[in-house]
Parts: C-alpha cells; structure tokens; sequence
C-alpha cells in the first residue's frame, strides 16, 4: 500500500534538525512520495533544495511554488518574475499554496485577491496545477477561480474543512479536494464525517499539512505531526468512506500521481 502526502512544510524549523529522518518515517510508513509546499519566493527556494538534496531519483519529492495570502502584502512586480523562474524548475508540480484567508486576515483582503488572480494567471501561463489555500473566504474564492478555470489545468483546494455549500461549489468547479488530519480532530471536525462521502474518488487526496494539524485520534499523541502519520488520516477518511484502507489509498495515490504529474511507483 502506498501513499502520497500532497501537502508537507518541510521546509518547517520543526523539521530543520533531520529533514532526512523525517522522510524516512514516511517512507517506512507507506507514504513513498511528497510535495512539499512553498508558501513564499523563500520557502518555495527552500522547498527547491530540499527536493534536489533529498531526492537523487527524481521520484518521490515534488514541490510547489507560490506565495500564501498571509504573505500577499509583500507581492511586487520582482514577486512575479521570480515566480515565474522557480516555476520553470522541474521539480515543481504545482503553483501556490495561493488563496485568499479571511479568518487571520494577515494581508489586505483586496491584496490578497489580487495576488491570487496574478498566480493563477502564471498557472494558466505554464499549464501547472494550482495548489489552493481557503480559510473563511469559500464564496470569493470560487467567484475568482471560475473566471480562470477554463484556462487551468486543474486545482486542488488543500486542507478543506468547509461546510456542504463550499464542498459542492468546489466540486461544480471540478476541483480536487485535499483532506488532512483535521478530519480527526473530535472538537471541529466531525462535519466532514458526512462530507467525505461526497467527494468523487477522482478528485479525493490526503495530506498531512505537517507539522501542523496532528491527527488526534493517534495514541500516544506526538508532539507535532509528520507525513508519516498520513495512513491515520487514511484510515478515519476510509471508514466515513465505508471504504478499505487499501481502496482509498489505491484511488488517492492515482489521483494524486495524475493531479501532478508524478510517476507511479512499482509496487513493494
């Protein structure tokens, strides 16, 4: 059994001590490929490095390259340009994390918008994937992607924890849905138990957001989380599911290997 973790910041300081320890859990956990995310010009470089330094086959580390909506405030003209060049390099699959959060509100909402329409330009311009970020903001969201996604090639809305409305909005769109550990998480999670059902086995991916969003359903419960506690997300995604592990994460690496562009693995 096999998994991909499409979302993991292992570009974290929680992570800086032994990047290579970390992926060797997963790895030894059934989680054999990893994009790691880019949240600004920086940790998108850094995330770069990681994937060449980690990585001599070429086959289980992919990245993406973007800039988050808490950084939006500091996009420029040399923002674009710089983006453009990292999203050239071949390791990187995807454009973002971009998106818009109206939870934390970290940059100006008109700033934030206006960085995601020049990202999702630069994904239309490429023929990259889009790597979305959404706290509190679903409806504008979908207002700005649907004027560009006929141009795109495809979209994932990473971590959801939104309510019904938003799931079918994002699905009307033909988007992906990304599910990680909040899904686990008795206190504010348990609305997705019945969602998960809805989204179509083709556009389902897991994710560990590490080194956030521990799943708390593990004992002992760990520190913070890491893609190699990814099969515990597997696991409660598959029984809202009333589907087996080994079918959910038969279906989720496809999915995932096609969303972007990686190869299939032969099987162990």
């Amino acid at each position: 059994m096999q998994l991909v973790d499409i979302g993991v910041n292992l570009t974290h300081p929680t992570f800086r001590r032994d990047p290579r320890a970390v992926l060797d859990r997963a790895y030894d956990a059934g989680v054999m490929q990893m994009v790691l995310t880019g949240t600004s010009l920086s940790e998108s470089e850094a995330a770069l490095m990681l994937c060449r330094e980690m990585d001599e086959s070429g086959q289980r580390l992919f990245c993406t390259a973007g800039i988050h909506p808490h950084e939006a405030s500091q996009w420029s003209s040399q923002s674009a340009t710089a983006l453009q060049q990292l999203l050239a390099e071949p390791e990187v699959h995807a454009v973002g994390e971009c998106g818009l959060d109206f939870h934390r509100d970290l940059s100006p909402r008109a700033q934030q918008e206006r960085v995601l329409e020049e990202q999702l330009q630069l994904a239309v311009e490429t023929g990259l994937p889009v790597f979305l970020h959404e706290r509190e903001a679903d409806q504008r969201l979908a207002d700005i992607v649907r004027s560009f996604r006929d141009q795109l090639s495809a979209a994932v809305v990473h971590c959801f924890t939104g309510e019904k409305r938003a799931l079918y909005a994002y699905l009307d769109l033909d988007l992906h849905i990304g599910i990680t550990g909040w899904i686990c998480d008795e206190r504010r999670g348990t609305h997705l138990h019945p969602l998960v059902r809805e989204i179509p086995s083709d556009r389902l991916m897991l994710e560990s957001d590490a080194p956030y969003l521990l799943p708390r359903t593990l004992r002992p419960r760990p520190k913070h989380n890491e893609p190699a506690f990814l099969p515990e997300v597997l696991r409660e995604v598959a029984r809202h599911r009333s589907v087996s592990e080994q079918e959910l994460a038969a279906t989720s690496t496809a999915c995932a290997q096609q969303f972007f562009r990686i190869p299939s693995l032969p099987s162990t």
